[in-house]
């Protein structure tokens, strides 16, 4: 065992980057729930990003494309959400376990032809001056657009929701549809709109880990960060720099557990592999009993017809 070969500057430049799909798929679902909807479906929707950015990307050989095509496949396959329970009025839970369900299967089916190919690279931005600050320059400064495209997104969603009309009238609608509806805003047209933002910023997170923190494809490589992101939103109460602060924990915890391996410590590999996941369920289990930041109308079906 060798902690000396662990570099801590390498260590917290790679928690920026572990952090940025959890990040970007943590702020989409916190949006769909502000709004009153409950999308467990963030897996699916992220493995779904992950292959439409890698296979447009390979196949233009553009990255800016790939994680556009990314967000357009997320927002896509959240549209079945839309369908199954905004118009079809399904139950939420069951209908996100089953948009997961399937978008690891139609992804693996994507995917069938791109295993073993290499993405073409986005490259990182090195912000002159910055940059070049010790320690601080290459930890915050030296990284791919889209991880600032990340923290830019969290701080657009917390002046929205904190200081505009449009962030008012989604609470408004998390809190209470049918208040909402009683004074005139249109509930269904409210939370597509947060549905469809919600799975494009769910694409977006996968696409970066196929195309950055791990550029390659493989089937199911998102390993379970759609759940975490879930369970961020919960430990973030609903609030977007939280959600910035517990996706860099949860990143901090993934990167430490691999160094670790690669530094020999004398714990089992499957119990340094599973302990963000612990982690994330430790943290739920805390923060399980205080309810009270959660959108009184999380998860309630919304009948046009009151």
């Amino acid at each position: 065992m060798d902690l000396g070969e662990i570099n801590p500057v390498l260590l917290l430049a790679s928690l920026m980057v572990a952090a940025t799909p959890l990040l970007l798929a943590a702020i989409g679902e916190l949006v769909v729930e502000k709004a009153g909807v409950l999308n467990l479906g963030v897996e699916g929707m992220m493995i779904v990003g992950a292959i439409s950015g890698f296979a447009i990307s390979v196949e233009t050989g553009s990255p800016w494309l790939g994680f556009v095509a990314a967000a357009v496949g997320g927002a896509l396959l959240s549209l079945l959400f839309v369908l199954l329970t905004q118009f079809a009025l399904a139950n939420q839970v069951a209908s996100g376990l089953a948009l997961t369900l399937f978008g690891l299967g139609f992804s693996a089916l994507l995917g069938q032809s791109y295993v073993g190919i290499k993405p073409p690279s986005m490259g990182d931005i090195h912000i002159p001056l910055l940059s070049d600050i010790p320690v601080i320059g290459p930890i915050l400064f030296q990284h791919d657009p889209i991880l600032y495209v990340g923290i830019a997104l969290t701080a657009a969603v917390w002046a929205t929701l904190k200081y505009t009309r449009v962030g008012l009238i989604l609470r408004a609608v998390g809190e209470n549809h049918d208040a909402a509806h009683a004074l005139g805003y249109k509930v269904i047209k409210i939370r597509i709109l947060a549905i469809l933002f919600g799975g494009a910023c769910a694409g977006l997170g996968g696409a970066y880990i196929s195309l950055i923190r791990v550029p390659q494809w493989t089937e199911g490589m998102t390993a379970g960060v759609g759940w975490i992101a879930l369970a961020l939103v919960v430990f973030a109460s609903w609030k977007p720099w939280r959600a910035l602060l517990g996706a860099y924990l949860f990143g901090g915890i993934t990167v430490l557990q691999l160094n670790l391996q690669a530094a020999g410590v004398a714990i089992p590999v499957e119990y340094l592999a599973m302990s963000p996941y612990i982690i994330t369920i430790l943290v739920l289990v805390i923060l399980s009993a205080d309810k009270s930041s959660a959108p009184a109308s999380l998860g309630r079906t919304f009948h046009a017809s009151h």
